[in-house]
């Protein structure tokens, strides 16, 4: 019974763990956790083109959600830089940005991310995410990060550069106006980029992006820069997040979806990503398909009470765990805090310059360029150096949600690329082995029987696969091998047009005098076969439990002058060719 239940309120298999222990350690967590996300929520919001109090609100509410009906001990989940521009570039084409028309589509687009994300979740689809390279995401970050900062760039030199233009004539225009610098803006920006920098170099478990913002709005009270050109944010609306609707229209609806649907992917690939990264370290095992879930849920939820698209936070969740959080609790106590943070410095903002704001922002895409692992991609890797290249370039200069489109294709292409044309090997004994154990003959450089082939298949025996094997049986057949043994041990898989396709080959090599055989092979594979009665078709004596039983029987079959006239003695049985060359 309570297996059943945890399937629809998954926080039931974790909660009989909280103790007075565990709750004081999710404190202090997500203490922590409050006052590094206030200033991330607003900056993000500001991204997304957004009041700066819808990030707080989607703060508060999406990783509550996300953590009761995830499935991650850790993650922290919530407004993100990615999502955050992504929502910007969808809705700009339609309506400006911070209207209220804006906001309320920005609401309809959180809905229909969450619903598509559940619909995955619901249809146990969490495995999905393995198909699509960690170079996606990678390369997505990095674009949207100059995209980020490009867009920032107009608030921390004054530049009045119209909103939604894009990346090349954002640049245009700021060239042309670089004459037209405020000196004051550009001081308060200055100040806040040294200090957050300095504090995260010196202190880095300080919350460096608060203290920045901070140190701008009292650089911008000594200089007076109101007078002089300096804008502040305003003051952000105390108390609860206030209950929404977003907007349900068919015409709404469709003009949306495509965009929620890129969204919804780059939220799951996110999510599941940093939640298995972080997993990686606490030892947890995450269910994809049950954060599908919880991220669908907490979009969902989160539209309902004024909050945007969120998604998985690598910074806040790897904070977290670093900070002591035992449970998912944790992030509930963060957004408690958020709340109270809120209720009692919500008129501060109005001191908060823009400069500075921007200036914090411009950190927020700093820190979301992975330099490290840009530079692993490029040295390791020509096929996952293509994703990056692509994802990135895509997302600089082509729409936001195609480029999620063309990265996550060109990871599933590559994928399937791969697995077409699977590993395979060639194997024999090696005489220096004691057991005569069969090895790589090109990387142990090793003798070969000239009449029976023994070959590894290191993949499944699928659709795609079956030109690249087939080509390979007929190569051999065509080099003279009339006897091909296989060993089955790594084929995890074979579908229908797989058996098909062994029959068929296992009938070719029998009518050129020989035979296909196989050895080793899986449960699995051995009862697919049976079912589609290639077993029956392809005879019961081409399949042995082991290599030695394989050799031996297939051994039996060979031509026996030439076993007599071959030099090498590759098989135990060659032995049995006494000197005399006559079989005893």
């Amino acid at each position: 019974m309570n297996t059943f239940w945890q399937l629809f309120f998954p926080f039931l298999g974790w909660l009989p763990s909280v103790n007075k222990d565990s709750i004081r350690a999710d404190l202090m967590a997500g203490l922590t956790g409050a006052v590094i996300v206030l200033p991330q929520g607003i900056a993000y919001a500001s991204i997304a083109g957004l009041p700066p109090q819808y990030g707080l609100y989607t703060s508060m509410i999406t990783p509550v959600i996300a953590a009761l009906f995830g499935s991650s001990l850790h993650l922290i989940s919530g407004p993100t830089a990615a999502i955050s521009i992504v929502v910007f570039s969808a809705l700009s084409h339609h309506v400006e940005a911070g209207t209220p028309e804006f906001i309320g589509l920005a609401l309809t687009l959180t809905f229909l991310a969450g619903v598509f994300q559940l619909l995955f979740g619901i249809a146990r689809l969490g495995s999905l995410v393995n198909f699509v390279s960690h170079t996606v995401v990678v390369g997505f970050t990095t674009g949207a990060a100059i995209l980020i900062a490009t867009s920032q760039l107009k608030y921390v030199l004054g530049f009045h550069i119209p909103r939604g233009e894009s990346f090349i004539h954002t640049w245009m225009d700021m060239f042309q106006q670089i004459g037209e610098i405020n000196y004051y803006i550009l001081t308060v920006a200055l100040v806040t980029l040294a200090t957050g920098l300095t504090v995260k170099k010196f202190f880095p478990r300080m919350p460096y992006l608060l203290i920045g913002m901070i140190a701008g709005g009292l650089a911008n009270i000594l200089i007076n820069g109101e007078t002089k050109g300096v804008e502040v944010v305003g003051a952000i609306p105390r108390g609860l997040p206030p209950i929404s609707s977003p907007e349900f229209s068919f015409e709404t609806l469709k003009m949306l979806a495509p965009e929620a649907f890129a969204i919804a992917l780059l939220g799951l690939v996110e999510a599941v990503s940093i939640a298995r990264s972080v997993a990686a370290k606490s030892k947890q095992q995450i269910d994809g398909s049950q954060e599908f879930i919880g991220q669908g849920m907490s979009n969902i939820v989160g539209s309902f009470f004024s909050s945007y698209a969120g998604s998985g936070s690598f910074t806040r969740s790897g904070i977290n765990y670093d900070s002591g959080a035992k449970s998912p609790m944790s992030a509930i106590f963060a957004s408690f805090f958020l709340l109270l943070i809120v209720l009692l410095i919500a008129p501060v903002t109005a001191y908060l310059p823009i400069a500075s704001m921007g200036a914090s922002i411009l950190l927020v895409a700093y820190n979301l360029i992975d330099v490290k692992h840009i530079k692993e991609i490029l040295r390791l890797s020509k096929s996952e150096t293509a994703i990056l290249l692509t994802t990135f370039f895509a997302t600089l200069f082509l729409e936001l949600e195609f480029a999620i489109y063309m990265g996550v294709l060109l990871s599933l292409m590559l994928f399937l690329n791969r697995t077409s044309n699977p590993q395979i090997v060639s194997l024999a004994p090696n005489p220096k082995s004691l057991t005569r154990s069969l090895q790589d003959v090109a990387e142990k450089n090793l003798d070969e029987c000239p009449q029976l082939k023994i070959i590894r298949i290191d993949m499944s025996i699928y659709f795609g696969s079956l030109t690249a094997i087939q080509k390979e049986l007929h190569k051999l057949t065509k080099a003279g091998y009339r006897y091909i043994l296989v060993d089955a041990g790594g084929i995890n898989f074979i579908d229908i047009a797989g058996s098909e396709m062994l029959e068929q080959e296992a009938q070719r090599i029998e009518e050129l005098g020989g035979g296909l055989y196989f050895y080793h092979i899986k449960d699995s594979v051995f009862k697919h076969l049976l079912r589609s009665d290639a077993f029956e078709h392809i005879g019961d004596y081409h399949f042995f439990p082991s290599k030695k039983s394989g050799i031996q029987w297939v051994f039996t079959q060979l031509d026996e002058d030439q076993c007599i006239k071959c030099p090498k003695r590759i098989f135990k049985e060659c032995s049995t060719v006494d000197r005399d060359n006559t079989p005893n």
